[in-house]
């Protein structure tokens, strides 16, 4: 019954993980089309506003703006959009964006499993360099945080979101991919190469948006749990654990590097000794968990298209103007 258990419960967040990441997929796909109508000719194609998820840091302004001045993004209302279902997520069932939403997060965790496949292991930093490089992440959160919120004034952020650049920002990030300069390509394929030897690499030492998010997580209501009358202490749990978390020393697990992901719960072998809890160890199952991630994610999305702040108000005059001199504006 427990591997039954096991088996269901990894496929359950593999088929959340890697639905979210063919929709990311169609939609850069179709994004590539759109972008290229304006500048390789062709039939037009819509543009699909999924692609905002990609901008967090203009996000994060767009959040100061709406809170401060009551203005939601016009521009890329989908960025702000996606950015407060991540937080929301986190806040309330701990880091479960980056555990079961994140299309990064599930390109990493392939990219471990791959490594172990071609070189028979994978590797784990001593604890002191561990702990120092997990730092690195917070202090990028700081950085960002302190741009936008404390450096950047409110008024240049009004102005900022009907600047050229904003408009375009989107097809800027997309020719960050399309046409990247050898420097890029070396970082990028550095991060992939360190992803195969070591387990999640850039979400647990560089990503801030991992880093706010658990920061968020601490406050969630939902937390693994550990019912020490019912376990039977065989480490399972903090072997298996992809943030090297003591799981088997701890009643609840509160540290912000925990994703969400239920790893540990899905090889413990001890029935009802390790599950995801609210607080007087009401259980919440796996499949109510993973529902209920997806019912805020989503659920916010779909309030945000109901309401029209989903799709950007960017003309396609605006378009045929500013697509094809998209890499001519640099940040204002």
């Amino acid at each position: 019954m427990q591997n039954a258990r096991r088996r269901y419960l990894r496929r359950l967040r593999y088929a959340v993980q890697w639905g979210v990441f063919a929709l990311v997929l169609q939609g850069g796909v179709q994004f590539y089309f759109f972008a290229g109508h304006f500048t390789r000719g062709g039939a037009p194609v819509e543009r699909p506003p999924l692609v905002d998820g990609f901008l967090p840091i203009g996000a994060l302004m767009s959040l100061r703006l709406w809170v401060q001045k009551g203005v939601f993004d016009p521009v890329h209302p989908a960025a702000l959009v996606i950015f407060l279902a991540a937080l929301a997520t986190s806040a309330l069932m701990k880091k479960s964006f980056c555990g079961w939403v994140c299309p990064v997060g599930a390109l990493s965790e392939q990219a471990y499993r791959l490594g172990g496949r071609l070189f028979g292991r994978n590797f784990r930093l001593p604890g002191y360099l561990d702990y120092s490089l997990r730092l690195v992440k917070y202090l990028l959160l700081g950085f960002f945080l302190y741009a936008v919120l404390v450096k950047t004034p409110l008024e240049g952020i009004v102005q900022f979101v009907h600047t050229p650049y904003w408009k375009v920002a989107d097809v800027k990030m997309l020719h960050f991919f399309t046409e990247m300069t050898a420097f890029t390509g070396a970082v990028l394929g550095g991060l992939v190469a360190l992803s195969l030897f070591y387990r999640n690499f850039w979400c647990r030492y560089l990503c801030p948006y991992g880093a706010l998010t658990g920061l968020l997580s601490c406050l969630s209501p939902a937390k693994v749990s550990r019912n020490e009358e019912a376990c039977s202490r065989c480490g399972l749990c903090s072997k298996t654990c992809p943030s090297h978390l003591p799981v088997d020393r701890k009643r609840r697990v509160r540290s912000p590097e925990c994703s969400g992901c239920l790893t540990c719960v899905s090889v413990c072998p001890a029935r009802d000794a390790l599950d995801a809890a609210l607080p007087r160890r009401r259980t919440v199952t796996p499949l109510l968990y993973a529902g209920l991630v997806l019912a805020l994610f989503f659920g916010i999305v779909g309030a945000a298209k109901l309401t029209g702040h989903w799709q950007s108000t960017v003309t396609y005059r605006e378009c045929q103007v500013l697509v094809p001199l998209a890499d001519r504006f640099g940040h204002p």
